[in-house]
């Protein structure tokens, strides 16, 4: 079967059950770390994005839904596209990244302490082009994310890096991490400086693919979002931890041919760290 080239692609019953053993074992590093698992909207509303400058920042990842204009709708037709003038105006988006939903989730709240979720999101992003399981326009990401002080947060990436790190060497995966950026911030603003000084994104990459994202926000969302941290009564620090469902499946497709041996790797890494961790059974 040829590959798809309009970014959607489906996965057969051994990729299927391979992203799901592997997002069940990211999403216990989540739980082993006190964050509760959550299930987010699949759609968030345009307004509230744009409050967090995803339309300035993100333009070009943009994808929003707009339901028929019912008034102009043509019995009968069967369109290949639907033309501007055809739909009602689009105030739902789809997201590109998971954790929009978890800041806007915890919106005007007053958090007890330091706090820590996960999420599996559907994720889409417009790309100039779509590569296989590499590059698609929907996919799994799964996010776990702190919310509470600065050091709070730091901690969350040192450790979920470290445990990165960790599961590569037993897979036998290399990667390599380099400083990446992300434009949450003003370009013009003091913190775009800062974010140049000290980088607030880190990926993982195997190749020439970036898998997994450590991601520094400081107190961005918690100011937009207005989350604020009890103790203190200041806006809230987030951080994040991101890995790219699909494109994992396609490194370690790459890596041991067959889905089959990946998934047997993938056991026995995960047998390997748990009995270094003593937490195997």
């Amino acid at each position: 079967m040829s590959t798809p080239t309009n970014g959607l692609q489906a996965l057969s019953a051994e990729a299927t059950q391979l992203l799901r053993t592997l997002d069940a074992e990211l999403e216990s590093w989540g739980n082993q770390a006190g964050a509760a698992s959550l299930i987010m909207p699949p759609l968030l509303p345009v307004e509230a994005l744009a409050r967090l400058d995803f339309y300035e920042n993100f333009p070009h990842q943009a994808l929003v839904v707009a339901p028929l204009d019912l008034a102009r709708r043509e019995p009968g037709a069967r369109p290949a596209c639907f033309r501007p003038q055809a739909l009602d105006s689009a105030t739902l988006a789809l997201p590109s990244a998971a954790c929009f939903a978890v800041y806007l989730h915890h919106e005007r709240q007053t958090l007890p302490g330091d706090t820590a979720v996960t999420v599996l999101g559907r994720c889409f992003r417009r790309e100039n082009h779509y590569e296989d399981l590499r590059r698609l326009i929907g996919f799994h990401m799964r996010e776990i994310v702190a919310l509470g002080s600065a050091e709070y947060t730091r901690q969350h990436l040192d450790r979920f890096g470290d445990r990165i790190e960790r599961f590569a060497a037993a897979l036998g995966l290399p990667l390599r991490k380099q400083a990446a950026t992300d434009p949450f911030y003003d370009r013009n603003g003091q913190r775009a400086l800062l974010q140049k000084l000290s980088p607030v994104k880190h990926e993982y990459v195997a190749g020439d693919l970036a898998i997994a994202s450590l991601n520094v926000h400081r107190n961005f969302f918690g100011e937009r979002c207005r989350i604020t941290h009890a103790g203190t009564g200041e806006p809230v620090f987030t951080s994040c931890v991101a890995f790219g469902l699909e494109r994992w499946l396609s490194v370690l497709l790459g890596r041991f041919g067959s889905y089959r041996a990946a998934a047997a790797a993938l056991r026995d890494a995960t047998d390997a760290l748990r009995d270094l961790a003593g937490e195997r059974r």
